[in-house]
């Protein structure tokens, strides 16, 4: 089955062609790196993530690229707040958007561009834009990208250039021919980072930049441009207008990118995610109370261009369902040790098959759902398993991991994740593990002194208090109740 892709300019499903067979250049719109990533962040860049290591895993070699804004007015503004360089609050945040997506299991990019480090190159490409008569400079440091010269302006966002006009106006300060046109080239301003230009001193405008980033690292025309659908106007549509009259040799919207892709909204709560309604979260925030792989597998749990509402409650219940595939792995692995699997690749064909059609990301968790609730049932037979039995269940595991990896999922020792998971949740419900710990070595002693009622008692106590009792031949465990 070829891969299938929703594209974002046609509106359609496509088979997924590319320029050069079995390599795909794929560029995704990285932060604007002035605060900590939120959880929108999180759930674009883990898509993103599994996008990639399914192209990987399906022969694919695949150039990912995606940069980091770090020359903008946000940055600029926060810089000066705090009495800080922008450049080196860019870089502090930058950082921190590492820590926290290695934290997610998110694979680095193959290359990871600045804006800072590709001045020249923009520049170059504002003069090519001058040059061809699509920009203009009004003579006080600026230059703007003229809209109407472009004919298919809005064919990404579906936007009329007439309706968006009526709502265009002309900040003070500005010196555009059109409400429409946007700026390339910024003239230098007090307290801001500025470069030499044949304009004058001065940074750039922010879509020019992506522009000029992917034409270096991928070329005038690459595969695929991604990135949350927030972005489909203004800035993909700027940048489609930017780099198909700079590069193109006909005004058309996919000479630039050949396909686009776009992630859906978080919601909180049932109410979209923004500072000014208070529930605003950081990946970091949340990564205090729940588990980094707990977060992936809800965020994975959700196609990726639908939006989605997040609580804490829901992402609970997406770790307690983590556990449950720890879990039975770690019984499958014990019961099948020394088996060779079995020739079995039904699991790993659906899920890849699932991922083929436009990443469906839901449809994997759902088979995996299916596939370890029958090797659970095989775990929890009476008896010793047979030969072809522990074949089954070595195969079911390795083809469970082999799905993980390109997931992000189940990648660690299913002991050491359990552990994990549980002192998350125990945490979340002031739960003391030294005190559970101590209650079931009382528990223990009660069941060598033969005193059932007593190990029954603590059991129930136990119990009231959110915590489960597992008795097993190797001895008991326990983990919070769901």
């Amino acid at each position: 089955m070829a891969i299938q892709l929703h594209d974002t300019l046609t509106g359609q499903k496509h088979e997924l062609t590319t320029l050069v067979p079995g390599e795909v250049g794929l560029y995704v719109c990285g932060p604007t790196v002035y605060d900590y990533s939120h959880l929108g962040h999180a759930r674009c860049y883990v898509v993103w993530d599994v996008v990639v290591r399914h192209l990987r895993a399906r022969g694919y070699r695949v150039k990912y690229v995606r940069n980091f804004t770090d020359v903008d007015d946000k940055i600029i503004a926060r810089a000066n707040q705090r009495g800080e360089d922008p450049l080196a609050l860019a870089a502090r945040f930058a950082d921190a958007f590492h820590e926290d997506l290695d934290a997610l299991g998110c694979l680095r990019p193959d290359i990871e561009p600045r804006v800072s480090d590709h001045i020249p190159e923009i520049v170059a490409l504002i003069e090519l834009l001058v040059q061809k008569g699509f920009a203009y400079a009004p003579g006080n440091g600026d230059v703007y990208f003229a809209v109407r010269k472009f004919p298919e302006y809005g064919k990404l966002s579906r936007r009329n250039l007439d309706d968006l006009r009526s709502g265009a106006r002309v900040e003070r300060g500005e010196a555009k021919l059109d409400p429409l046109d946007f700026a390339l080239w910024k003239g230098a301003k007090p307290g801001e980072p500025r470069w030499p230009s044949p304009w004058g001193e001065g940074r750039p405008g922010w879509h020019i930049e992506c522009s000029a980033m992917s034409k270096k690292h991928l070329g005038d025309t690459f595969d695929l441009h991604s990135g949350g659908k927030d972005l489909v106007f203004p800035h993909h549509t700027n940048e489609i207008a930017q780099s198909v009259c700079a590069c193109g040799d006909a005004l058309h919207a996919d000479q630039y990118a050949r396909q686009w892709l776009h992630n859906g909204f978080v919601g909180i709560d049932d109410e979209k995610m923004s500072k000014s309604l208070g529930n605003f979260f950081t990946i970091r925030q949340v990564l205090e109370k729940f588990d980094a792989e707990g977060l992936r597998f809800f965020l994975l749990g959700t196609h990726y261009r639908r939006d989605f509402n997040f609580s804490d409650l829901v992402l609970g219940e997406a770790e307690l369902r983590l556990g449950y595939l720890y879990e039975t792995l770690e019984k499958a692995d014990r019961l099948s040790a020394g088996a060779a699997p079995a020739a079995n690749d039904t699991l790993l064909e659906r899920c890849r098959e699932a991922l083929d059609d436009d990443f469906g990301t839901p449809q994997v968790l759902g088979l995996l759902a299916e596939a370890f609730t029958a090797a659970n049932a095989l775990c929890d037979l009476k008896g010793k398993r047979s030969p072809g039995q522990q074949a089954s269940l070595a195969a079911f595991a390795a083809a469970a991991r082999t799905v993980g990896e390109t997931m992000g999922l189940l990648g660690r020792p299913p002991r050491a994740a359990l552990l994990a998971l549980r002192g998350k949740a125990a945490a979340r419900r002031g739960i003391d593990g030294a005190a559970v710990e101590a209650k079931l070595a009382e528990r223990t002693e009660a069941r060598r002194a033969k005193d059932f009622a007593r190990s029954d008692a603590i059991r129930d106590e136990l119990l009231t208090g959110g915590v489960a009792i597992m008795d097993s031949p190797e001895g008991t465990t326990w983990k919070v109740a769901g």
